[in-house]
C-alpha cells in the first residue's frame, strides 16, 4: 500500500474515531434508545457486515477479512470509550466548576489519543488486508461509494 493511502486512511480513522466520540459524548440520543448492549452492537455489527458485503458481492474469504475488520473496529471503539460507563460526564465534569478545566480536559484527550494510537497498527493491517483482498472492480467500487457526499455506508 502506498504511503500516502496509508496516511489518508489513519488520518481518516482517527478523526471519525473523534468526532464519534465527541458525538457520543454530546447528544443525548442513546438516552432515548438506550445505552448501546453487547446485543445491540452485535446487531448493528451485523447488519454493517451484510450491507457491505451485499453491496461489494464478497467471497467468503473476503468476508472473513471483513469481519477481522470489524473485530478490530470494536475493540478500537472500545479501548476508545474506555472503562467509564458514563463518557458525557467526564465532559461534563470537566466544565462543572467555575472555569474549565483544562488539565483535566488534557488528560481526557490525552487517554483518548493513547487508546487510538496504541490499537491503530492492528486496525490498518486489517484495514490493508481487506482492501487488498479486493478485485479491482470491488475496489473501484469502494473508491466510487467513498466519493459519494453522505459516505459509502450511508443509506440510500
Amino acid at each position: 500500500m502506498k504511503p500516502w493511502i496509508k496516511k489518508t486512511l489513519v488520518g481518516l480513522f482517527g478523526a471519525s474515531i473523534m468526532v464519534g466520540g465527541l458525538t457520543a459524548c454530546s447528544s443525548g440520543h442513546h438516552y432515548r434508545q438506550g445505552a448501546m448492549t453487547p446485543e445491540k452492537m452485535a446487531e448493528m455489527r451485523g447488519k454493517v457486515v451484510e450491507r457491505v458485503s451485499s453491496k461489494l458481492d464478497l467471497t467468503d474469504p473476503q468476508k472473513q477479512k471483513l469481519n477481522v475488520l470489524a473485530d478490530k473496529l470494536e475493540a478500537q471503539r472500545t479501548a476508545f470509550i474506555g472503562k467509564t460507563a458514563e463518557p458525557r460526564a467526564e465532559v461534563q465534569a470537566i466544565m462543572a466548576g467555575d472555569k474549565f478545566d483544562r488539565t483535566r480536559a488534557q488528560a481526557l484527550m490525552d487517554e483518548k489519543t493513547r487508546a487510538v494510537q496504541a490499537n491503530s497498527p492492528e486496525v490498518i493491517t486489517a484495514l490493508a488486508d481487506f482492501y487488498d483482498s479486493l478485485n479491482a472492480d470491488q475496489q473501484q467500487k469502494v473508491r466510487e461509494l467513498m466519493q459519494r457526499r453522505k459516505g459509502w455506508m450511508a443509506r440510500g
